[in-house]
Order: structure tokens, then sequence, then C-alpha cells
């Protein structure tokens, strides 16, 4: 089976429609799949719901989607660096369905693994709890949490042999993994394509069975959120 497209333009084709689920990974700006975003706003998709653990940055990533009005309601757990995510929510225009990190990974996790809903004490006692499921456990008050299984997984990589195994670079893994398998159907973008057996067993993160289309992407632009620099005396 080849899973390898031409563009990440053809890797959406006849996969994305108005009104789907999709999960993006991605922490702030690491480890997104910047060439499937762009894309996935060319398709022109509205009415949208996209997991994440947030909506990148006014005019990157997924802050793309948002200006041009294709997300409706974002499922995700940090809203801080995207004033636009926070102008529309406020404003009405958007919907959020704020979901703790933990938890959030824990429901893709579990969607991926076909658990369908998992006990958590995190929220008890917060709006995160209001209209769920509570259970007592060993004397402890529990709520009950929906996996997510998303229509549409897109992903980020750094390297993919030809059969779809995965291999992150450093903390741009953080939520890709647990999306992909959460996905209906994935969407990988990578840095470099190798042939079947150049990755070490022992270095493939993700397996290639959650994998199905590739796209190669050699030069992102890995734009950085917020830049600090440490001021030093005398200089």
């Amino acid at each position: 089976m080849n899973k390898l497209f031409p563009s990440a333009t053809e890797a959406l084709k006849g996969v994305v429609s108005d009104g789907q689920l999709l999960a993006v990974g991605g922490f702030g700006l690491c480890g997104i799949p910047e060439a499937l975003i762009d894309a996935l706003r060319d398709t022109g998709a509205k009415n949208l719901t996209v997991i994440s653990n947030n909506a990148g940055v006014d005019g990157f990533g997924l802050g793309k989607l948002l200006e041009t009005r294709q997300i409706k309601k974002m499922i995700s757990s940090y809203v801080g660096e995207n004033k636009e995510f926070e102008r529309q929510y406020l404003a009405g225009e958007l919907e959020l369905e704020f979901t703790p990190q933990g938890t959030l990974a824990e429901k893709l996790r579990a969607g991926g693994a076909g658990i369908p809903a998992f006990f958590t004490k995190t929220g008890v006692g917060t709006v995160v709890a209001d209209g769920k499921e509570l259970r007592e456990f060993d004397g402890e008050t529990y709520v009950m949490e929906r996996s997510l299984v998303p229509d549409v997984a897109l992903v980020k990589a750094d390297v993919a042999d030809k059969a779809g195994n995965l291999r992150f670079r450093y903390t741009a893994r953080n939520f890709n993994p647990a999306v992909a398998m959460a996905g209906k159907l994935c969407i990988v973008e990578v840095e470099k394509i190798v042939e079947v057996g150049e990755i070490a067993p022992d270095d493939v993160h993700l397996p290639g069975i959650y994998v199905h289309r590739l796209v190669l992407n050699t030069q992102p632009e890995k734009r950085i959120e917020k830049r600090t620099i440490t001021e030093k005396a005398g200089v």
C-alpha cells in the first residue's frame, strides 16, 4: 500500500468535509503539522470541531483557521497565546470545551485504545464536571470522561519509513502519538522519509498501522511561540 502523497493538498483530498471532528497534534507551536493545517484552510471546510491542546497563535497554525472562521468549536486545554481565540470565545462566536491537559491526553489515548470512557478525579467539584456522571470509588468521587475518536487526525513527525512507522523529535512528540492513534484516518507530515528497515525497531515511536497517509515537508517554518532572552550583565 502506497501511503506517500505528493502534497498536503492531495493528502486531504476526499477526506475533509464540513462538520467533521478533527484532532491536530502539537503543543503551542511545537510539533504542529504546518503544511497540513495550511492545506486544511485551503479546502474551505467549515463548521469544524477541532481537538488540540491549543489553537496556535494569531496568524499561524490553527490560528489561521480561526481567522477564516472554519472552526466552530475547540476542544482544548489552553487559550492563552491566541487573542483571536479569546475574542471569538468571549464574543460567543466560538464554542469551547475546556478540558484539563492530562484529561485531554487520556481522552485521545483511550479513543485510540478502543476504551469508550474512563473515570478521573481531575475536575471534580468544578465546571469541568458539570453535566457529567459522577461515581464513587473507595470513598473518592470521580467524574466520567468520554474518549475522543476524531474523523481525521493531522500529525507531525520527524522521520517516517514508507510503511508509515514514525519517529518523533524530542518534545515535538507531545500530543502527536495519541492524536495519531485516536483518528479514524491519520495523515502525517514528516521532514524525512526513509526505506522500510532504516528506522531501528527500538527507535519506532509509533507503528505504521496507525498511519494512513504521509506527506513530505522538508522545510517547515518551526516558528517559536514566544522567544525569551535572559539579560546578562555587560552584554
